[in-house]
This record gives structure tokens, sequence and C-alpha cells, in this order.
């Protein structure tokens, strides 16, 4: 352990400026915010080329060591060192041999809503709206500007220079690896998704071959919210137009249904379920109209045949944060002036302290749109929170990876200002 990682243990009280002026110092020094315990441990020992198995940071080591009954000068302190390390570089979401973020051991310990808890989350909005900025504007060369010539190749191989070794293959094949096995992956990728075959069985709407929980009937309650979200400003003369992106098993449909608006729009885009919602009777439901294909593909066309709505909701497989940046675009022109948008909010719901990153995330992004968010807090089934057994306690059984793992949800619900 290097001193700067004895000094983010706090064994000695009361927790003063001294902590602070040791950490700038040691940072001012060189050494990187995020040097790990397992770093320090290769150094010490003279472990060389070893791959690290995790990385536990300074973050990760003050999240452990912050006493429960800390006063107010000393949470001061603690607070101080958090900024200035995060000030350095240090990762917000790095995850340590417990597979866990720094906020996540604030979770843990009771510190979810503290300043603590808060400062991490703060890094998180930060660091992803910086990582969105980077990315829009990075310039790709393209291939076929690049000159390549292979007698220079030749000539600097023989010279020594530009060799690629074994490790260098070795690296590059891990990685093409990675990306292919994210390709092949129905949850991460939208082509592989629709390619891939559904199964309709025991409340849940899984891939058939993997497993992969795409919808599931404990989201029902969730749901619902989200249905009496859309139809929070119905008139008396139920001129009510609504449009649900993603059907899925019907279950937010089902709900839309009862409420008898004058039109519902679904937007569906796997062959298996528009099998299954043909099977239903949806396309012959007098007040229903079903877009058959890709959301990006359908509901823009709705915006030149003058079609707006006093409710959208959106809740797809395998689609990310920046599919829905892009639905924002969208939303804004169909949405009509008293009308509501709301969406199955699972966004980094995996981990608490990213779910709250994403939560101040999409206030942030709807506001600039015009739209003001509220959250409402519910509680999901308790069996979401267990893992998959033996004994059926968990809603997890026979699903691939649990895709919840938070003891609340934030409803949201977003209108014009």
């Amino acid at each position: 352990m290097s001193e700067l990682h004895e000094v983010c243990r706090f064994v000695d009280r009361p927790i003063n400026h001294d902590y602070v002026f040791k950490l700038k110092n040691y940072l001012k020094e060189g050494i990187p915010a995020t040097y790990t315990l397992e770093e320090a441990y290769h150094v010490e020992n003279d472990i060389e080329d070893k791959e690290l198995s995790s990385t536990t940071t300074p973050l990760h080591i003050i999240a452990s060591h912050i006493p429960q009954d800390a006063t107010e000068d000393e949470e001061a302190i603690i607070l101080e060192m958090l900024n200035e390390l995060l000030l350095w570089g240090a990762g917000w979401s790095l995850i340590d041999k417990d597979d866990q973020t720094p906020g996540c051991i604030l979770d843990k310990r009771g510190f979810h809503g503290s300043e603590y808890w808060n400062t991490i989350v703060n890094a998180g909005v930060r660091a992803e709206i910086l990582l969105r900025k980077v990315e829009d504007n990075i310039e790709f060369i393209e291939d076929e500007s690049v000159n390549i010539n292979e007698e220079t190749i030749g000539e600097e191989a023989d010279n020594g220079q530009s060799v690629n070794t074994k490790a260098d293959d070795d690296e590059d094949n891990a990685i093409q690896e990675i990306r292919q096995q994210l390709r092949d992956d129905p949850s991460n990728t939208t082509s592989t998704y629709l390619k891939t075959k559904l199964e309709y069985k025991d409340g849940a709407l899984v891939t058939k071959e993997r497993g992969d929980g795409v919808m599931m009937s404990w989201e029902e309650t969730l749901m619902q919210a989200g249905c009496d979200s859309m139809f929070k400003n119905q008139q008396p003369d139920n001129d009510h137009c609504v449009l649900n992106i993603g059907f899925g098993m019907g279950i937010i449909d089902a709900m839309i249904q009862k409420k008898k608006p004058r039109k519902h729009y679904i937007c569906e885009a796997h062959p298996d379920v528009l099998a299954k919602m043909k099977e239903e009777g949806w396309m012959n439901k007098e007040n229903v109209v079903v877009l058959s294909g890709k959301w990006q593909d359908q509901v823009s066309e709705l915006l030149s045949k003058g079609v707006f709505f006093d409710g959208i909701y959106y809740d797809t497989y395998s689609e990310h944060y920046e599919d829905m940046l892009d639905l924002f675009d969208l939303v804004v022109g169909l949405l009509k002036p008293e009308g509501v948008f709301s969406f199955f909010n699972g966004l980094g719901a995996d981990r608490r302290v990213v779910y709250d990153v994403y939560r101040k995330l999409v206030e942030l992004d709807l506001n600039n749109y015009g739209l003001k968010v509220s959250f409402k807090e519910l509680v999901p089934p308790k069996e979401t929170l267990n893992k998959p057994t033996d004994t059926g306690d968990s809603v997890w059984d026979d699903i691939r990876r649990a895709y919840w793992s938070c003891p609340v949800y934030y409803h949201p619900e977003a209108e014009f200002m």
C-alpha cells in the first residue's frame, strides 16, 4: 500500500486539513489519482507485466473508510479530498476486486443521498457529458486516404522499426473478439436482435437460444404508471391520441386499450412480436394503428403527416441512451402542447449509482428540448433484487442476466415547460 492509499484510510482522527495537504502533494508529485492498490502491490513486490485483476483506487478506499460518526468539519475535509481526486482524473465508475464502484460502496454503507454520494453522481454526469462531446468531435481518417507503402514497411521491418509483436497481435485479436461478441449480442445490437428468435413463456418474453429477458411481467406496476402518465391530461371529449414504441408482451398496450383512446399507435419492429400481435388481433382493432418497423423509420414519417400525440411511451430492447437522444428530437415535434412523454426507465439500473447518474442526464437533456421532467419514486417487486435460485424466489430464474437491481424505480414524466 502506497502513502497515497494510506492517507485515504483516515487512520488518525480528527480528519483535518493535513489529509488534504498530503493528498495534494502526492498528486502533484505525479502519483495518478487512479493509482490502485494492485499496482502498488506489484511495484512493492517487483512484479512486472502482469495484468491487473482489479482496480481498487483511492476513491474506493475513501468510500470504504469514511467514518459513520464523522463530524461536519470532517465531512467537509472528506468532500474536499473526493473533489481533489476527481479533479485529477479519478474514475468514478472503476470497479474493484468485489465488482464495486466507489458509489456502490457508499450505497452499501448507507450513504445513498449523502453529499459524498452526490459528489460521485455529479462526477458521473460531468464525465458522461464530456465523453459525449469528445466523441462528437472525433475525426476519423478514411481508409482510402491512407497511403500504405509496402516497400517502406519492409525497410522499417529490416531496421527493427514498427514491427508487430506477438503481444500486439494477441491484443488486437482480443479486441476483435470482444467487438464480435458485442455485435452478436442481441441485447447490445438492434440488427442482431431483430434477427434473433424470441419466445413467450412463463410471464416473460425472452430470446429463444440465450434466454435474454426482453420484457417480463414483473414490470406491470411500472408500466401502469407509464400508462397513467399518457392519460394525465385527457379531456372529456375523448380525442386522446397516444403512441407506444415497443409492444413486447403488450402489457402497456392492454392498459391503454382500457382507457379507450381515439387513436392508439403502436410501433414494433421484431417479426416474432408482430406475428404475436397479428395472432392476438391487434392489427384489426378499430382504434389501433400498427407501425411495423423500427421507430427510426416509422415514427419520423408521422411528422410530415401532421400526427400529434397526447401521450408517448418508449420501451424498446437492444437500444441505448444514444438512441433515446435521437428520439427526443422527434418527441418535441410529435407531442401536443399539453402532451406527456414517458419511458421505461431502466437506464443503468444494474447499479444504483449509475441509475442516479442517468436520472440527472435525462433531466438535463430533456430540459434542453424545453421539457421539464418529474420523477415519481416507485418500489419494484422485491423479487427483482433476489439473485437466481433453485427455489423460484427470484424473477431472474432461467433469465440469462438480470437487467434490474435497484430498490427504487424513477418513473419519468416529461411535459413542455
